[in-house]
């Protein structure tokens, strides 16, 4: 199956490297069950199968993640984007993927230079009145550097890395082919749908290869926060941005994540956790769009208590229906109303997966634990945690917009209790819950709603009497056919049919034994073994018959079973 891969040659290096590094660490024996090894040995290929000693001390998530490093941009961005599937990985395996952040040495200037000269229509140095050639910050996809417009504003430059586009189409390539092999080489992977985690991640990847899309997400989400006047988000310079360069403001503070490591007098840690978590339960409830990597790093805190948000590569989506729903769960958790949250997750899953029985008794087993608590004793992280841990253990997946909210806002209760020990999140999401509650059931909305459904429904009502002239047309010209299926129906015919078949062989038999009976007393016929030949040829058959009959009966009780 890989050879349909290895059929382009431009990728038959980059397979070796990833075999390669496999092997390294310890993951030889998937590399044969996937087919690489007999592949690339056949392509010429040598691979040498000795696992380093220090393998043994070694958990598979830390072994999973140096693959991933070792393998580069696109594995490590994957193992970011499996860090947001709290649904499908226990809490060992998130923990190892998001150490996962893009710590990657910095390209050489001379690498950027042809490619930073084209973007800027010049020389660096004659458009910025300063410049620095050195790296500020580098990821696996872009580095930053630090400048300064000749007006005087501090900007940086988000630089994607030169030809990076090319390996990363490569890899997804490779990523694509190896889902659908490892679909069929391991079973137990099937519930995880690898195909179409890989398809999410390529064009979640892609997105992230255009910065000129993370400019506009930028754009999006300040004017989104316009009202939040103590939330800053970097100014994006157009004339110098595109697909391979952003230029934006430099916000100049401490980060979040020094912030936890030292004392600040100067900074009230209470409320820098407050106003983001408001701000991103603002983006989440009110505007379907949100930043959706909130860690530390990505976070600045300014004076006079202002914040500062970085990083827009990653954001999510919420449809109006699918905010709707979150609303629904989240009111249902802090209220313990265990059939409303089981009512949604049941809308989440896929029809038929789900034990509906076995799933409302351990909901009502997980609410009835946090019963009783007040909200600064409750832990909604984890919460949500337990939450996502018992649709795991009953093999249901989140969708991917879910699961990336999900991850989340656990990633936001994490930062801010970091900052702030007596922060809850759920403090700060219920003005946020009971206000879009309440306009939900105003009267006007209400009303709004009503004629809006009235006016739907006055459509279908118009446009039954074309339908039905079109089903009659239809029934008129080919006819009316009901097609059901049914299961065990089918089952029982096919029994009855096994059945009748046996009853015919029988019958069969026994009219063999009868006639055999006859022919034997027929006198002057020839004999064998001092038996009439015909009556013994005639018992032979019926007794070869008979036990066909009995091992038949035999397989087909077992196959019942």
């Amino acid at each position: 199956m890989i050879r349909e891969t290895l059929s382009a040659a431009r990728d038959l290096g980059r397979l070796h490297e990833i075999a390669v590094v496999l092997i390294r660490w310890g993951f030889g024996d998937m590399v044969r069950r996937l087919g690489m090894s007999s592949a690339l040995e056949k392509a010429g290929r040598v691979l040498k199968w000795k696992d380093p000693k220090s393998l043994a001390d070694l958990e598979p998530p830390e072994r999973v993640t140096k693959v991933m490093e070792e393998l580069g941009p696109t594995f490590v961005k994957l193992g970011q984007m499996l860090a947001t599937r709290v649904d499908m990985f226990g809490p060992e395996w998130i923990t190892a993927f998001e150490k996962l952040q893009d710590q990657v040495p910095a390209s050489s200037y001379e690498e950027l230079l042809p490619q930073l000269r084209e973007d800027l229509g010049g020389e660096p140095e004659e458009v910025f009145a300063e410049f620095s050639n050195q790296a500020f910050a580098a990821a696996s996809i872009a580095q930053v550097h630090k400048a300064t417009l000749k007006t005087g504003e501090k900007v940086v430059l988000k630089i994607r890395r030169p030809n990076i586009e090319r390996r990363i189409e490569a890899d997804l390539r490779l990523l694509k082919r190896l889902a659908e092999i490892a679909s069929n080489s391991y079973p137990e992977l099937k519930r995880f749908d690898p195909d179409e985690v890989v398809r999410q991640f390529s064009l979640s990847l892609r997105r992230e290869l255009d910065l000129e899309g993370e400019s506009r997400h930028a754009e999006r989400i300040a004017e989104n926060l316009k009202s939040y006047p103590d939330i800053v988000i970097p100014k994006i310079y157009w004339q110098w941005s595109s697909a391979t360069l952003n230029v934006q403001e430099f916000i100049e503070g401490i980060r979040a994540s020094e912030l936890v490591a030292k004392e600040d007098q100067k900074i009230d840690r209470k409320r820098i956790a407050f106003i983001g978590a408001q701000s991103v339960m603002h983006m989440v409830l009110v505007d379907g769009f949100f930043h959706a990597d909130p860690h530390l790093g990505n976070i600045i805190c300014l004076p006079e208590d202002r914040l500062g948000l970085i990083d827009f590569g990653m954001v999510g989506r919420l449809s109006a229906r699918r905010r709707e729903e979150i609303i629904r769960l989240l009111y249902a958790l802090v209220k313990k109303n265990t059939p409303e949250v089981v009512n949604v997750l049941f809308e989440w899953m896929p029809s038929g997966q789900v034990n509906e029985d076995a799933l409302s008794i351990e909901i009502d087993t997980f609410l009835d634990h946090y019963h009783g608590r007040t909200l600064k004793q409750l832990n909604f992280g984890a919460l949500l945690s337990d939450l996502v841990a018992i649709l795991r253990e009953h093999e249901l997946t989140l969708p991917a917009d879910l699961a990336l909210l999900f991850k989340t806002l656990i990633s936001l209760d994490g930062v801010g209790r970091r900052l702030d020990p007596d922060f809850n999140i759920v403090e700060v999401a219920s003005p946020f819950l009971l206000d879009i509650i309440g306009k939900k059931n105003r009267p006007d909305v209400m009303l709004k709603q009503g004629i809006d459904q009235s006016i739907e429904l006055a459509k279908v009502i118009a446009s039954l009497p074309n339908d039905i002239k079109g089903f009659i047309k239809s029934v008129r010209r080919s006819g009316f056919q009901v097609n059901i299926e049914m299961k065990r129906l089918d089952h029982f015919g096919h029994q009855l049919d096994r059945a009748a078949s046996r009853v015919t062989i029988g019958l069969v038999i026994a009219a063999l034994i009868v006639g055999t009976a006859i022919v034997s007393s027929i006198e002057n016929q020839p004999t064998l073994m001092g038996l009439p030949a015909w009556g013994f040829i005639g018992f032979i058959l019926a007794a070869l018959w008979g036990i066909a009959l009995l091992v038949n009966i035999w397989r087909g009780d077992k196959d019942d079973k």
